[in-house]
């Protein structure tokens, strides 16, 4: 797990001075080695964290003759395969690391070997070799990104050329980038609570999308293309439970490489329990796990946890975690290089600190949601889903009518709160989801920003980006689509994002055995009967487990890294939100909205924890890159 950084000019020749400042700010992401490499116009530099050929493998990387150089971050579980392939075929290799690999194949393959790749990566390749009829040759950039997202990769092309690196501050070291924000991307993060699709919050900054390539040569532009995507046909049949268990195992061994000590997340849910379950089935010792927890009790799962390492007989790492303003105040910004409103930020960053004392490498049970339907929201879509079916036009109408007039009452018990449902049911499928996706209702945000900021969004729609997806796959089943908008958009651009940035801050390498691509290939299709039953997500995946998990952690209820969030803002962080409201720039907000807010929620007459968290998140994080303003 590393960090990468690469220059290519359509004039004149980078300095490894030049690529090494800015692989200096991903020092966290690589602590052990730090190297460049320049030819012509285009230059590498690379920040190491040695998990496998611990001394062998540094890079940049090159082929035989030295005119494809690369540098990748991640890990290919296939390697070793692919090693002995490309070796009977004739190609030599330096290193035992896996990604040599890559070049090799590259070589035999072209764009397409990224089709032979099973793991998490994001990759640069200089490709110097003179193409047939072109004279002189020009050289040529391939970025590319792992299908599902876990391994992040940002890019700018100025009129100088490409700038590409593992996080947008390592291409802002150059200064070649105003440090401005998007006024649509400040929409779409208040609303969302992540800023995501193909452009960062940056402006002038893009990231590439997972499963996607990009190529880039001197005196051109980049293109960038789709090399993958989940089943948008048909769904597959039933499975039995015995395939399941199956993959799951065999997707933990593949990540179970490493020659350094490994060991895994531990939350008292199910995916994570599953992995590690799986993880002790392929191994005689202990499995080293790491679990974080709460004094309140409805965010504790510690006691899950316990009973599950005590039952492996795993060793188990725990830590009871308190309120902390200096980490959300000073750590964490530094670590997001765009704001992310998620307060699981903070129990992932402890978790990973604590992890690193003892392990290099840990295993995570994240994607089992998106697979399986696992979220609460999946189970009330398909239900929303049936009730408008039955409803008919007329009925959706009348429940839109009633949603407009409907009170807000946030305040009040969660059965009372009926102008969502109502809204949701008088609207169409993909609207109705993606608003209980959102933390914000737009209109509710916009009624908060300055006016002149309302005039240059004009009818800027943040749920474009996620419509969009919605409508790709063919098949007529809305749980489906909705599962396929999430793998594309909140998957990669909030969970994984944070649990990349937070492991990375302390130099963790976290595997996710579930988002393996051939996994969720065979199961995120599964008929919707399969996964959301009885009121219940995950049906196949908990049947499939029955037979290794007790009903504790199987019909339990999900929690997950939750964040006491309302009680942190009413005690330890009410002095430091309310100092971050006060100095958000008055041409973003309307301050004195913010202060009714704020006051409304600590007199506990309203419920706006997620929107006051947002708003301090944002601020820190303005403070700390030294954000200038919104972009014209």
């Amino acid at each position: 797990m590393c960090g990468l950084v690469g220059i290519g000019l359509h004039r004149g020749q980078p300095t490894e001075a030049e690529l090494l400042a800015m692989a200096q700010t991903l020092s966290h992401r690589g602590p052990d080695d730090a190297h460049a490499r320049v030819r012509g116009n285009l230059g590498l530099a690379f920040r190491r964290l040695s998990i496998i050929d611990l001394e062998g493998g540094r890079q940049p990387l090159e082929n035989e003759t030295g005119d494809v150089i690369l540098v990748g971050n991640g890990e290919i579980y296939n390697f070793r395969e692919l090693r002995e392939e490309l070796k009977r075929g004739g190609h030599r290799f330096k290193t035992q690391s896996d990604m040599e690999v890559l070049i090799h194949l590259y070589e035999e393959r072209g764009e397409a070997f990224v089709e032979d790749l099973v793991g998490m990566f994001a990759f640069a390749i200089l490709d110097y070799r003179p193409v047939a009829g072109t004279e002189p040759s020009q050289p040529k950039v391939l970025l590319g990104r792992d299908r599902l997202g876990i391994k992040p990769l940002y890019y700018a092309e100025t009129p100088s050329g490409l700038f590409w690196a593992s996080e947008p501050k390592a291409i802002l070291q150059r200064g070649e980038l105003a440090r401005e924000m998007r006024p649509e991307a400040l929409l779409d993060y208040l609303v969302s609570g992540y800023v995501g699709g193909p452009l960062a919050a940056w402006s002038g900054m893009n990231r590439l999308e997972p499963g996607h390539l990009l190529r880039w040569q001197p005196g051109g532009r980049a293109q960038s293309w789709r090399y993958w995507d989940l089943p948008l046909e048909q769904l597959r049949g039933e499975c039995e439970p015995e395939e399941i268990l199956e993959w799951l195992d065999r997707v933990v061994v593949d990540r179970m490489v490493a020659d350094v000590p490994l060991g895994a997340f531990l939350s008292g849910g199910i995916d994570s329990t599953a992995v590690v379950t799986s993880m002790a089935r392929s191994q005689a010792d202990p499995v080293v796990c790491c679990s974080v927890g709460f004094n309140e009790r409805s965010h504790n799962e510690l006691e899950h946890a316990r009973a599950t390492a005590e039952r492996l007989s795993a060793k188990l790492h725990t830590e009871i975690l308190e309120a902390d303003p200096a980490l959300a105040l000073e750590t964490l910004p530094w670590f997001y290089d765009e704001p992310l409103a998620d307060p699981s930020t903070v129990p992932t960053y402890l978790v990973s600190r604590m992890a690193r004392e003892h392990v290099t490498v840990a295993l995570s049970g994240d994607g089992g949601d998106e697979t399986f339907a696992g979220y609460r929201r999946y189970v009330h879509d398909v239900a929303e889903n049936r009730l408008r079916r039955s409803l008919g036009s007329p009925g959706r109408s009348i429940a839109r009518s009633l949603g407009k007039i409907y009170p807000q009452m946030d305040w009040a018990p969660r059965f009372l709160r009926g102008r969502t449902f109502l809204t949701n049911i008088g609207d169409d499928p993909a609207q109705a989801y993606w608003r209980s996706v959102c933390q914000q209702e737009p209109s509710a945000i916009k009624s908060l920003l300055h006016g002149d900021l309302l005039q240059r969004l004009g009818d800027y729609d943040p749920s474009a980006n996620f419509r969009e997806h919605y409508a790709r796959p063919t098949v007529d089943d809305s749980l489906y689509r909705a599962q396929y908008a999430d793998f594309h958009t909140y998957l990669p651009d909030q969970i994984l994002t944070k649990v990349d940035r937070a492991s990375m801050a302390v130099s963790l390498e976290v595997r996710v055995p579930i988002l393996d691509h051939r996994f969720v290939e065979r199961f995120a299709n599964l008929p919707a009967a399969s996964k959301v039953r009885s009121g219940r997500g995950k049906h196949a995946l908990r049947e499939a487990l029955r037979s290794r998990l007790p009903s504790s952690v199987l019909d339990g209820q999900k929690r997950g890294f939750d964040t006491p969030l309302a009680a942190w803002i009413r005690g330890p962080l009410k002095a430091t939100i309310g100092d971050a409201l006060q100095t958000l720039p008055a041409e973003w907000f309307q301050r004195e909205l913010l202060q009714e807010r704020l006051q409304q929620h600590q007199s506990g007459r309203r419920d706006h924890a997620r929107l006051l968290w947002s708003l301090f998140v944002l601020e820190q994080w303005r403070r700390r890159h030294a954000v200038s303003g919104l972009s014209a």
